[in-house]
């Protein structure tokens, strides 16, 4: 029976727009930016910094150095921050609901700290409230060390929340991460990048629970 749920944040939580990022770093001065950034798992310089390899500031530092010019922390988070196209009415109300029928959050996240600053902020929500305000724990590529659709990334999950594959349900939009994830015995779901996924989800576990 599922005890846990493992909610990806861009194209589940949060709806992703994977245009206007490009369009954000080629104004910074990245006209690369279509191969520098990836919808599910980012590549080189941004790839270390999404896998905790470099810090914000040697990432700043670096793309300072592609670009020609001085990139400042705000223009790298503003660039990062165009991956926010919104964060859903539906979701919040949603992981509020599931935590009160009492399951365990925990977030599983390919991130980096620019966007992670903006969602430890009140901003993240529309009712003032950070995204830890609903998550029982957070794993954060960056701050792991490990990214999806790496086995270490679920098996280290597995381990901090010392709990069977099998008893933990798992939501990403991202069909490369769900099979990794099943292939170690999670329970996967994979809505569609911007689509209300909240009636699935509680099929699903009324389903579990019979």
């Amino acid at each position: 029976m599922i005890k846990t749920i493992a909610f990806d944040l861009g194209g589940v939580i949060m709806t992703i727009d994977n245009d206007e990022p490009i369009r954000r770093f080629k104004e910074i001065g990245a006209a690369d930016a279509e191969q520098l950034l990836d919808p599910y798992v980012q590549s080189g310089f941004f790839g270390d910094l999404e896998s905790g390899k470099i810090t914000e500031e040697e990432f700043r530092q670096r793309l300072s150095t592609h670009v020609g010019t001085e990139v400042s922390w705000d223009r790298c988070q503003y660039a990062w921050k165009g991956y926010v196209k919104e964060v859903p009415t539906y979701s919040i109300d949603a992981l509020s609901r599931i935590r009160e029928m009492g399951y365990r959050l925990v977030l599983a996240s390919n991130t980096n700290g620019f966007m992670q600053a903006w969602a430890d902020s009140d901003e993240f929500s529309g009712d003032g409230h950070p995204l830890s305000f609903y998550f029982d724990r957070m794993y954060r590529s960056y701050e792991m060390r490990e990214m999806k659709p790496q086995a270490r990334f679920f098996r280290y999950i597995l381990r901090e929340e010392n709990t069977l594959p099998e008893e933990i349900l798992f939501v990403d939009d991202s069909m490369r991460n769900c099979a990794a994830a099943s292939e170690l015995g999670f329970r996967t779901l994979c809505p569609e990048n911007g689509t209300d996924w909240t009636s699935v989800v509680m099929e699903f576990l009324r389903r579990d629970r019979m």
